[in-house]
């Protein structure tokens, strides 16, 4: 069995645990109430109004109105629920991973036609290497 801290060892990902999925079960379900035309526009309309009505942590809140998405996954949100954000801002996925890695969308694109990142680099946090 791996040891769950294997899992916080890998460079530029969080993968999504059973912690992860605890912490962010109220921002992820906030992103599913998005599902409906009413409360898209309802948060639309106010979106501090509307985050106050769920149960997040204040950090959870600012990382959606700010649509920080690194931070969201930091705070516990999944990617298939967060994208349920930037489809109610009109954006693609492609759009919304290119701010995250700090890409506009065509090289966001231009990177994964070219066959995404490359491996060479470092691969583990506790080693350095």
């Amino acid at each position: 069995m791996t040891d769950p801290s294997d899992l916080e060892d890998i460079p530029g990902t969080t993968v999504f645990t059973a912690q992860r999925s605890r912490k962010g079960y109220h921002l992820n379900q906030f992103c599913m109430s998005l599902m409906k035309a009413e409360n898209r526009a309802r948060f639309k309309a106010d979106e501090r109004a509307y985050v106050d009505e769920w149960p997040m942590t204040e950090a959870q809140k600012q990382a959606v109105l700010a649509r920080d998405y690194n931070a969201a996954i930091a705070e516990g949100g999944n990617i298939y629920f967060l994208a349920k954000i930037f489809s109610t801002d009109g954006k693609s996925f492609q759009e919304a991973a290119g701010t995250m890695t700090g890409m506009t969308a065509a090289q966001y694109a231009q990177m994964m036609i070219d066959g995404g990142r490359s491996p060479e680099g470092m691969r583990s946090i506790r080693e350095g290497r």
